[in-house]
């Protein structure tokens, strides 16, 4: 057998046997993000022939190893062989590089092992680098302490003693924008209430201008005034009068500022005294009630689960959010522009949270810690940016045999991997969550608080409802993209599009008319679909090579598709070209390496989507019996309800995976009866029945005999 030479950037050669082995998944280590960079350094200045370029790391994560070489390695680790005994598999890392005030940026990836270059891509001209926090950072207070901006807000009469903010949004695009659009920040502006407290809810109080500020020039180009008129305006500006912001009061949410809180709400604890049934080994491989799989965490996703697999067999090789776009329908400029690609602009884990116990995630809690980088490509880390934890999820399964009158029941239990992300204003929750009986469901939470405009005292709008005195919620559309790459006893799977109808009445085929039928269309090619509600539209995917044993029908699982309102935007706008993923519910494309973007890898003022969900469908390859990737868009269409201030109660949208005919039974039948015994639940009732009722509380649940030995 060969042995793989790897010759480093000194031309020293080393074995794979000399490399430490470690699991090609383990997320990416602070020392690893130091080497890269450094390699990275060095490659680009040669590249540009510049030994003293000022580079920028705007983000440095691991790039996944090809499937190819990745999908073996986690077969053998499934089949039992020891670490030592598998493939190696180079350890590779990506980084999205920035110079020339990021007038030139692109990807370079790097090799850990040969300490060189292995791949380079200069971004093209009109295509800009996502946000990050240094950029966001310097960017802000250069806006605030502008001259021409602090001589605007003193125009609008506020209080001398009025502390500004400002919030960075990315500029977006229009019919106007080309590919010599410069990279720009709308900043957006608010006051803190007249109590000038650090946590004011300052979205209580917008201002009506917006300074605009060029990137590439470092400083800002001009200030954008803003509309704030009501449905009798139309499009108009300058409605106000000299005062436009007398009419705003404070309107606060963190429990400090409230008149009083709810004092009959007693403690609810979640109490495991053996532990939690989870188990971690080598850093993020999780075990759990017959599932494995690997947590990984980077700067754009956040939150990815790899390898997942039921009871030893394979069922999805890799899961994830890929993007979002927020879409805002005010018409009137700037706010024609706004669009966030949450994912593209800013990163689900570049904004992820430092989750708290007891607060976030309750139970028996454990934390994965993530690294990032500073723009030197210094690693800094990103701790607890996830929790895991098992909640009780109501009753399992259960029945009563009406003729003895005893009941089997099991209390389901799920396991939850939560991230949560904060986007300027924007909370989102994205929750992994996995059942006992082989289901899987992503669970999305949006809170949170409304990006706010101003309006002239007694007035309503058509583009928002009024949330708050002079506060304008506008109206918006959530549209996310979940990609999940199934491998279903396999990675040669299909995808089944399942209908339910009705036959038409006939003597022949039905006839009483109560006959309902299901029809199977199976993809041959990359396209999309969308929900059916109406047929109880499913899609099943299935390895049509490996037949159930009852039932007969090919092994799968299934997704019944959010029926959400798709994206509103008019076919030819600029807003639709950007996120051609939100214009159907489902796509399925053939599986290509690093092809994980669903708007497209460069989404920060792109002028359409490129290289996104929709090319990638447009190709019409064969998908079946293939290694494919389905796609889920879904979201929510968002008119404010002065409910959502001063903070949004969570909305909650779910999306399950399900077993259809992957097994032979019901797989959670084989958890154990719910007993008092183990739950030890209290009886709340008049102190004098408690005794009387003691008895038959540890006798059993519902009433039930305790179960008999197995036959």
């Amino acid at each position: 057998m060969s042995t793989l030479a790897f010759p480093n950037a000194e031309g020293e050669t080393m074995t794979a046997k000399d490399k430490i082995r470690q699991h090609p998944l383990l997320n990416i280590k602070a020392s690893e993000i130091a080497k890269a960079s450094k390699i990275a350094l060095r490659c680009i200045r040669k590249w540009r022939n510049e030994p003293a370029l000022e580079v920028r790391f705007k983000n440095v994560s691991l790039n996944e190893p090809p499937k190819a070489l990745l999908l073996p390695y986690l077969d053998a680790e499934a089949a039992g062989v020891q670490i030592s005994e598998r493939a190696y598999i180079p350890r590779c890392v990506e980084l999205v590089y920035a110079f020339d005030n990021e007038q030139s940026f692109g990807q370079i990836v790097v090799s850990l092992d040969t300490e060189s270059e292995v791949e380079f891509k200069q971004a093209d001209k009109g295509q800009h680098s996502s946000m990050d926090r240094d950029e966001l950072r310097r960017c802000g207070p250069k806006i605030l302490s502008d001259p021409a901006v602090m001589a605007a807000v003193k125009k609008l009469k506020l209080p001398d003693d009025a502390v500004i903010q400002c919030d960075t949004w990315m500029y977006g695009s229009d019919k106007d924008s080309t590919a010599d659009t410069h990279k720009f920040i709308q900043g957006l502006l608010y006051a803190r209430a007249p109590h000038n407290h650090p946590d004011s809810n300052q979205y209580a109080f917008p201002l009506p201008i917006s300074p605009v500020f060029d990137i590439f020039e470092d400083r800002l180009v001009r200030i954008d005034e803003l509309a704030t008129g009501g449905t009798e305006d139309g499009l108009a500006y300058h409605t106000a009068g000299e005062s436009a912001m007398e009419h705003c009061v404070a309107n606060e949410y963190i429990p400090e500022f409230q008149e009083r809180l709810r004092s009959d709400i007693k403690p609810l604890q979640v109490m495991q005294p053996e532990g939690p049934s989870f188990k971690v080994e080598d850093e993020s491989r999780v075990s759990w009630q017959k599932w494995t799989f690997r947590v990984g965490f980077n700067y754009r996703e956040g939150l990815t689960i790899h390898n997942v697999r039921y009871d030893g067999r394979s069922v999805f090789y890799r899961l994830s959010m890929s993007e979002m776009t927020v879409p805002y329908a005010d018409p009137r400029s700037p706010y024609h522009r706004k669009q966030a690609f949450d994912l593209g602009d800013a990163g689900a884990g570049s904004t992820a949270n430092n989750l708290r116990l007891g607060c976030d995630c309750l139970g028996s809690i454990k934390y994965f810690s993530g690294w990032l980088n500073n723009d030197k490509g210094e690693p800094f880390e990103s701790p607890n940016v996830i929790c895991m934890h098992e909640q009780d999820a109501g009753i399992g399964w259960k029945h009563t045999n009406h003729r003895t009158g005893v009941a089997a029941v099991t209390r389901a239990r799920t396991l939850v991997l939560q991230s949560i992300l904060t986007v300027g204003n924007y909370e989102y929750i994205f929750a992994w969550i996995f059942f006992q009986n082989g289901t899987i469901e992503f669970e999305t939470r949006a809170t949170g608080i409304l990006s706010t405009s101003l309006i002239d005292p007694n007035k309503q709008s058509p583009w928002g409802n009024v949330v708050s005195p002079g506060v304008l919620g506008t109206n918006h559309q959530h549209l996310f993209c979940l990609r999940i790459d199934p491998m279903i006893d396999g990675s040669e799977n299909a995808v089944i599009q399942e209908d339910t109808i009705a036959i038409p009445e006939s003597v022949e085929e039905n006839p009483h008319g109560n006959a309902w039928k299901v029809v199977r269309t199976p993809f041959e090619k990359s396209g999309f679909a969308d929900a059916a509600p109406h047929h109880n539209r499913c899609f099943k995917m299935v390895n049509e090579a490996k037949r159930n044993a009852i039932s007969g029908n090919p092994v799968g699982y299934k997704l019944v598709p959010q029926p959400s309102q798709l994206l509103l935007a008019t076919a030819t706008s600029v807003v639709r070209r950007r996120a051609r993923f939100a214009e159907h519910h489902i796509w399925v494309s053939r599986y290509r390496d690093g092809e994980l973007w669903a708007g497209g890898r460069w989404t920060n003022q792109s002028l359409h989507e490129r290289d996104g969900v929709y090319d990638y469908a447009a190709r019409a390859d064969s998908v079946r019996a293939a290694d494919l990737v389905l796609w889920h868009t879904f979201g929510l269409t968002h008119i404010p309800r002065v409910e959502d201030f001063p903070v949004m109660p969570c909305e909650v949208i779910t999306v399950s995976l399900k077993p259809a005919d992957f097994f032979d039974r019901n797989p959670a039948i084989d958890v154990p009866p719910s007993l008092q015994s183990v739950n030890n639940s209290v009886l709340v009732t008049d102190e004098k029945e408690v005794g009387e009722m003691k008895k038959e509380l540890e006798d059993g649940c519902c009433g039930a005999v305790k179960p008999a030995p197995k036959l």
